[in-house]
């Protein structure tokens, strides 16, 4: 059962054009919505996208460049007028307090959101829910800027028809093979490895605006999904060297070299009226290559 969304509001780069806003990923999992960036007019895709403002639990920041964060102030503002009741989770990296202290200051809400910042200054994991973990690396872009994963935890799938040798088909003892450990029952041993099977969860990687590196390779190593921002292809890698943002194929190189299942394109610049030369591109390199557009969704 699919149990994860993507859904993609914005997938220009710099600056919108006519096709694609600027960059916002929204990814859903159950009663989690996770927002990750949110560009100029974020909070009209989501509701040309049909979703609800309300229903955003977290916002992942990938850097405090105005592409990626000129939407906050408007969607903030909304989600207090519609009496949004949560408390508003923001990560982002370091100076992400201060620029939300200024932000603040720029605009009278009418309906104040309450919000939890939390700046995130080291690699690895930052945050654990029930069924999903969150992942960070700091990425090498011309500001403080960061990688995200987030990754479904492993389950463990009860065998049953092993399971019926010992008796054992409901009992709360079965809780502590769910967590992965071996278990006695009326005397004999019940070894996890034999009782169940461990389903690896879901992984979806997402680098924005950055140079190509190595150790990005090893962040996202095995995603199912990898979204990767494609600004510019092998023509003028000169330019996204010097602007510290990564090409078509080198984004193709990552996932090949990652063992990534699958890779998609994003925050494609405005010189691209199709998309189609960068996936091109990428696919010499990965086959499994396609490139996002607005309203584009994803489940896994």
């Amino acid at each position: 059962m699919k149990s994860m969304k993507i859904t993609f509001l914005g997938t220009a780069a710099m600056q919108p054009t006519p096709e694609r806003s600027t960059t916002a990923i929204l990814i859903s999992h159950k009663n989690e919505n996770i927002l990750i960036d949110c560009g100029e007019g974020t909070q009209r895709q989501l509701k040309i996208a049909g979703i609800k403002l309300t229903k955003i639990t977290k916002i992942l920041i990938s850097h405090w460049h105005g592409d990626h964060v000129f939407g906050l102030p408007g969607l903030i503002s909304t989600m207090g007028a519609s009496e949004y009741s949560k408390t508003l989770e923001i990560y982002g990296p370091k100076g992400t307090k201060k620029y939300m202290k200024k932000l603040s200051k720029t605009f009278i809400p009418k309906d104040k959101v309450k919000i939890k910042v939390k700046e995130i200054k080291k690699s690895g994991q930052f945050l654990e829910t029930k069924e999903l973990v969150f992942q960070t690396t700091d990425l090498k872009h011309s500001c403080p800027t960061r990688g995200y994963v987030i990754k479904e935890k492993d389950k463990r799938k009860m065998n049953i028809s092993y399971l019926k040798k010992f008796g054992l088909t409901r009992d709360p003892i079965l809780g502590k093979l769910q967590s992965g450990k071996d278990i006695v029952h009326k005397g004999r041993k019940i070894l996890v490895k034999e009782a169940t099977t461990l389903i690896p969860g879901k992984k979806i990687s997402i680098i924005l605006d950055s140079t190509q590196t190595p150790k990005i390779i090893e962040f996202v190593k095995n995603s199912d999904i990898l979204i990767m921002e494609s600004t510019f292809d092998s023509k003028l890698k000169e330019k996204a060297r010097k602007y510290k943002h990564t090409t078509a194929k080198q984004a193709a190189e990552t996932a090949k070299k990652s063992k990534s299942k699958k890779l998609i394109l994003t925050h494609i610049g405005k010189r691209y009226n199709s998309s189609t030369p960068l996936v091109k591109e990428a696919k010499k390199v990965f086959p499994k290559t396609m490139a996002a557009k607005d309203f584009m969704t994803i489940s896994l």
